[in-house]
């Protein structure tokens, strides 16, 4: 058995594991961020929701502001 060609085998291996590992990171990273732009998480009517519960009417300001602020955060 030849163990050169075993261990540079198994560093192909090994190589090809970890490039592919980071390429599909980035490629979920890049369609996670993208769907979150789209479909973001929580919108307007949630805001106004959440406020009201806590008992507050919010102005469309104050909404206008959060909402810029989770945009913000997000990118």
């Amino acid at each position: 058995m030849n163990w050169g060609a075993f261990l540079i085998d198994l560093l192909k291996v090994l190589g090809g594991l970890i490039a592919g590992a980071v390429i599909g990171f980035f490629v979920a990273r890049n369609y996670m961020k993208k769907y979150m732009k789209k479909n973001p998480p929580i919108n307007e009517q949630m805001i106004k929701a959440m406020m009201q519960q806590m008992g507050r009417t919010p102005s469309q300001k104050q909404i206008n502001q959060m909402m810029k602020t989770m945009t913000k955060h997000m990118d």
